[in-house]
């Protein structure tokens, strides 16, 4: 599921954020993390081949270093509202710079020998695993983003993407994107906001 937010300008430190990720810190350190969501998360990373306690889906690591007394990270304004409802929702979020990405997006498994510039990290190495790709290559993936197209000072357009596997019902799927959009269009400010959505059976492959 998508959401492309565009014409607002990145402010990296928002102060009227700071109150409700603090209260949303507290709240999630009360959660055990064994939710239905989580399960479903894990279990198409296990469907992938992928041992979910060794790579990480984004919203699970967010959780777990939330629940370790850590605040929610600060990167800058739209970064901070993803991550809180990407924590929240237990559904990995993939946040990208819309102009950085060129041609038709697919959703995909990852080649043989692929890899991309990780944010904070070394190359990701995504063989076997769910990617979003363009003409260019993959950038992205539920565990962690690409350089490439990761959001920056200069951004003005940008798409959410929600990571939703198929056996999350889509009720909590709709509830997680209109959240998304009211925060965004809240503490972000865009000129316009939309979304659509576009779930794909990548399993059985």
């Amino acid at each position: 599921v998508g959401i492309r937010v565009t014409d607002f300008s990145v402010v990296i430190r928002e102060p009227s954020l700071d109150e409700p990720l603090a209260d949303a810190a507290t709240a999630l350190r009360a959660t055990d993390g064994h939710d239905d969501v989580t399960m479903a998360v894990r279990g198409l990373y296990r469907r992938l081949g992928i041992d979910p306690t060794k790579r990480r889906p984004s919203s699970e690591a967010l959780l777990r270093r939330v629940r370790r007394g850590e605040p929610l990270p600060r990167v800058n304004a739209l970064v901070d509202v993803c991550n809180w409802c990407s924590v929240e929702s237990r559904l990995p979020f993939g946040l990208y710079d819309a102009d950085q990405i060129h041609g038709v997006i697919e959703c995909r498994r990852g080649r043989q020998g692929e890899a991309y510039s990780g944010i904070r990290k070394d190359d990701v190495h995504v063989d076997g695993r769910l990617v979003l790709s363009d003409q260019i290559g993959a950038f992205g993936n539920p565990s962690s983003d690409s350089v490439r197209t990761m959001i920056t000072s200069s951004t003005t357009s940008a798409m959410v993407v929600v990571f939703a596997p198929l056996d999350v019902d889509s009720s909590v799927v709709a509830s997680t994107v209109d959240t998304v959009t009211a925060r965004v269009m809240q503490f972000i400010g865009p000129r316009a906001i939309m979304s659509w959505a576009a779930r794909k059976q990548l399993e059985a492959k």
